[in-house]
C-alpha cells in the first residue's frame, strides 16, 4: 500500500513515521509513505499558497492551483483522494478497514481558514475525525494513517485487532496483566481459572454491558451472534440490562 500526503508543513510527519507499529510497517514495506510540500508547487516568486477570501472576511484560504498541481504530480488511476475537512463523513473503523485495502490513498491537508471550494471536486471523499476545529489536516490526518497501518497484516500480531473496540461493532472487554492483586485490588478470578469457555463468556458478557452503558448508540443498532445473544438473555435475566 502506497500513502501519499499532500500538506504544507511536511516536517510534522517526521518523528510520526519513524516510530513504534508506523515505523516498523514502514521498514517492513508493508507501506510506503510520501509527504509532498504544496508549497513547491506555487507559481509566484514567493511561493504563496494562499490569499485573501472573495467576498470578504477573515483569515486566508488555500489556493487551487498548487494543491491541484501537486495532486495532479502523484494521482495514478487506482489512488483514492480523500481531504481531512470538518465538513466530511466522520471517520471510523469500518473506513479504516476501506482504505487499508486501497493500493494508493492519497490525503489532503488544509490549512488557514480553509481550502478553495473548487477543490473539492477533485476529491473522492472529506473526512472529519471528530466534531470539533483544529489547526489544519495534519494531525488529523496522522489519526487516520495510524488507524489504517496497523490493520495491513504484518504492523501488529495476526489476530491482535480481532477483539478490539468498534472491530465488531461493540466496545472491548476490560484487561488486566501482572499482579493479579495490586494493594488489594485484584484481577476478577474469571481470569485466573484458566477455563477458556467461562473467560470467554465473561469477556463477551463485559463488552456487552459496557456498550450498553457507554455506547447505547452502537449497542442498539448492533447485529447479536448467537453466542451473544445467549449472554445478553442471561443479563437481562439477572437485571443487569433491560
Amino acid at each position: 500500500m502506497k500513502i501519499t500526503v499532500l500538506t504544507l508543513f511536511p516536517d510534522m510527519y517526521h518523528d510520526f513515521l519513524h516510530t513504534s507499529i508506523i515505523g516498523r510497517a514502514i521498514e517492513r514495506g508493508l507501506v510506503e509513505m510520501e509527504c509532498v510540500q504544496i508549497r513547491d508547487f506555487a507559481t509566484d516568486n514567493y511561493r504563496h499558497v494562499d490569499d485573501r477570501p472573495f467576498g470578504g472576511g477573515k483569515g486566508q484560504v488555500m489556493k487551487c492551483q498548487p494543491i491541484l498541481d501537486a495532486l495532479d504530480s502523484v494521482k495514478t488511476e487506482g489512488s483514492h483522494t480523500i481531504m481531512m475537512s470538518p465538513l466530511g463523513t466522520t471517520f471510523d473503523q469500518k473506513k479504516a478497514r476501506q482504505y487499508s485495502e486501497m493500493d494508493h490513498l492519497i490525503i489532503l491537508c488544509g490549512h488557514y481558514e480553509g481550502i478553495d471550494a473548487r477543490v473539492n471536486k477533485h476529491m473522492d471523499e472529506m473526512i472529519s475525525i471528530g466534531d470539533y476545529v483544529l489547526t489544519g489536516g495534519e494531525i488529523a490526518s496522522m489519526v487516520v494513517m495510524d488507524a489504517v497501518i496497523r490493520l495491513l497484516k504484518g504492523s501488529i500480531t495476526e489476530g491482535s485487532a480481532d477483539d478490539e473496540s468498534y472491530e465488531n461493532g461493540l466496545l472491548e472487554y476490560p484487561q488486566y496483566t501482572q499482579p493479579a492483586d495490586y494493594k488489594g485490588d485484584r484481577v476478577p478470578d474469571i481470569l485466573l481459572s484458566g477455563h477458556h469457555a467461562k473467560i470467554e463468556e465473561y469477556r463477551i458478557e463485559q463488552s456487552l454491558l459496557i456498550t450498553h452503558e457507554r455506547r447505547p448508540d452502537l449497542f442498539e443498532k448492533h447485529v447479536f451472534t448467537p453466542q451473544e445473544e445467549k449472554v445478553l438473555k442471561k443479563l437481562k435475566k439477572e437485571g443487569k440490562i433491560q
